[in-house]
């Protein structure tokens, strides 16, 4: 099975953020909480806060989204790291894309943070990264991913400055890009390979 390591972590993911809905203590311990970390030194909340949600909704969009495009990258990384690569690569992903937003509010009471989304956008991003030219389905409107990519960087930069709503898209973007590095990092050579991909489209809308 091309997608073993990812569907356990969508099984434990969907298992103990559905117990932390209706589990107040659990999701306060599980959550990313800034002096949690830089007072009692709890750093495994880096980790943990990508294990609860904040609704069934948000749950959902990220695993539903983890479970399409988590099969190539599982096998990438275990050709890359080996056969747990991926697991390094979803953890790395996870304190990568919340460090900048933990840095930031390190002494701060009152912020919080929980979700998978950071790791989920390095996901899509490595994907886009090996695929460009694959349809995405935006809305239900087939593009290309590298499309879906500069329009999902550009809205989470927009929104991120805006500061309008209660998404942590600083963590979406850290996340898209700790998947596009760490996957160079293993193989340079996927850069020389991406750019010959894209001044060769093979887009095709309904394939």
């Amino acid at each position: 099975m091309n997608n073993a390591l990812s569907l356990v972590i969508i099984a434990v993911t969907c298992l103990v953020s559905i117990v932390a809905f209706n589990n107040a203590r659990l999701l306060e311990r599980l959550i990313l909480w800034p002096p949690a970390i830089s007072r009692e030194h709890q750093y495994d909340r880096l980790v943990t806060y990508g294990l609860v949600h904040a609704s069934a909704g948000h749950l959902f969009v990220n695993m539903f989204t983890l479970f399409f495009f988590s099969p190539l990258i599982e096998q990438v990384y275990a050709i890359f790291l080996g056969r747990l690569g991926f697991v390094v690569f979803y953890i790395g992903a996870l304190i990568v894309s919340i460090l900048p937003t933990f840095l930031a509010n390190r002494d701060n009471p009152h912020y919080r943070s929980l979700g998978a989304s950071g790791a989920v956008s390095a996901v899509v991003f490595a994907y886009v990264l090996l695929q460009p030219w694959t349809t995405i389905y935006l809305y239900f409107v087939p593009v290309p991913a590298i499309v879906y990519a500069v329009l999902y960087v550009f809205y989470s930069i927009y929104m991120d400055k805006r500061s309008s709503d209660n998404v942590n898209h600083s963590a979406h973007l850290w996340g898209a890009a700790f998947g596009v590095s760490f996957t160079l990092l293993m193989n340079p050579h996927l850069f020389s390979l991406f750019m010959a991909a894209l001044t060769h489209p093979e887009y095709r809308l309904g394939h």
